[in-house]
């Protein structure tokens, strides 16, 4: 097949190239191929209707109507190359203007990374009532899931799973990304039972190469969960203990990060670092874990994703305040307000899924020097670690007992 480049296509076409990258970025134009930056289009691509020209009034007016394709086929546009520039949030939604289902999605996604979670309830219900296509109900069934994760609660959680579950699947490749979504909203829960062998094993050559973003993002989650499970003896793998496979996760997650910048995936690549930050902070190597947070929060700030950096603030507690009020003060007044709504959401919901009761009321440095405690850390070592005296480990370690009524040996337990 020839192809054309875009200033050769868009002087055929009589449109700017500017305007011919975004078509092709809405997927617009049927086979065209990105290279790097730059697009290729067939010699026989047609020209699609503007809709932004007077003429154009009808079709645009029965878009709402029309199950449209959605630019990228995966449930998780952003993260996609559809965001890929930080700060650009907004200017990257409304190119998708013309696209009622991937407008509203990405709009949703987008509000869930910046904590506006009522907008994502509504968005959910919208894309689900609306008998939308495959990947957009799947894509709600997720929305709604991250709702009742923030919200703690257990029938929307149900819900969410059976929408995905009951998306329009025609293919073995749909019905593998079903299981990949409710796989990934079970990582967030650390609940690794669902997890697909093909999944466990990286494979993902199941899935459209637009979700492997994603299913990196949610594998990296999942190795975290294995880790942190072994560490905590809450499960055993054979030959493994304690803290030796969290110390070398980040050298899985780390190429990760490398191809998610190659992917141009903005929210992909702050998930992972944040994700390989929290790994290297459990295993006590805070300098990694603070160039991973750093860049993370870099990447975040300009578009004000608050929603993504508070789920984090469970597992890296005090370093992520110390990293982000170092650079906007009112920025961390905004995640920690954020946390404070995921965390009790989140340890309420856990709590009902795994049948367990989750302290609710620790402190953050009471959390933290509770989990060292579950890792098996001795009392000098966990004072190390946190930069506290032994006395007031000690201290930390009587009010988590006092708080839980469980044992130091229990403590995993209600983490």
């Amino acid at each position: 097949m020839d192809y054309l480049n875009i200033t050769e296509t868009a002087e055929k076409w009589g449109i700017s190239p500017r305007r011919l990258q975004i078509l092709c970025a809405e997927g617009k134009i049927e086979g065209a191929i990105r290279f790097g930056k730059a697009w290729m289009i067939p010699k026989t691509a047609q020209k699609p209707i503007d809709g932004r020209t007077k003429a154009s009034k009808d079709y645009k007016a029965t878009l709402s109507e029309i199950n449209m394709p959605l630019p990228r086929k995966t449930p998780f546009l952003h993260m996609t190359d559809l965001y890929s520039a930080a700060g650009t949030a907004e200017k990257c939604i409304e190119v998708l203007e013309g696209n009622i289902e991937a407008h509203t999605l990405l709009s949703a996604e987008i509000a869930y990374s910046k904590g506006d979670i009522e907008k994502v309830y509504d968005s959910a219900y919208y894309l689900l009532h609306k008998h939308s296509g495959f990947y957009a109900v799947i894509s709600a069934g997720m929305l709604l899931g991250l709702c009742a994760i923030w919200r703690g609660d257990l029938n929307m959680w149900r819900q969410a799973k059976i929408h995905i579950a009951e998306a329009p699947a025609k293919t073995e490749a749909d019905r593998d990304i079903m299981a990949f979504s409710i796989t990934a909203l079970d990582s967030i829960l650390y609940d690794v039972s669902s997890f697909p062998e093909w999944f466990k094993m990286g494979r993902f050559e199941l899935l459209h190469k637009d979700a492997l973003p994603a299913a990196k993002v949610f594998y990296a989650k999942y190795l975290y969960a294995v880790g942190y499970g072994i560490a905590t003896k809450q499960f055993e793998l054979q030959g493994v203990h304690g803290l030796s496979l969290l110390t070398m996760i980040p050298n899985a997650i780390e190429p990760m990060i490398s191809q998610s910048v190659a992917d141009n995936s903005i929210i992909a690549e702050i998930y992972l670092r944040m994700t390989c930050a929290a790994v290297y902070y459990t295993g006590g190597n805070n300098e990694q874990a603070i160039y991973h947070i750093d860049r993370a929060v870099a990447l975040a700030l300009p578009d004000k994703l608050f929603g993504i950096l508070a789920e984090y603030g469970r597992t890296l507690g005090s370093l992520l305040e110390q990293r982000i009020s170092r650079i906007d003060i009112d920025a961390w007044n905004k995640v920690r307000d954020f946390y404070n709504i995921y965390m009790a959401g989140w340890t309420k919901l856990s709590g009902s899924v795994r049948g367990k009761k989750l302290a609710t009321t620790l402190a953050p440095k009471e959390r933290e020097v509770a989990k060292l405690a579950a890792f098996g850390f001795k009392n000098s070592q966990i004072a190390t670690a946190l930069n506290m005296s032994v006395s007031a480990v000690k201290q930390a370690v009587t009010n988590v007992s006092n708080k839980t009524g469980m044992s130091r040996e229990d403590f995993a337990a209600i983490l």
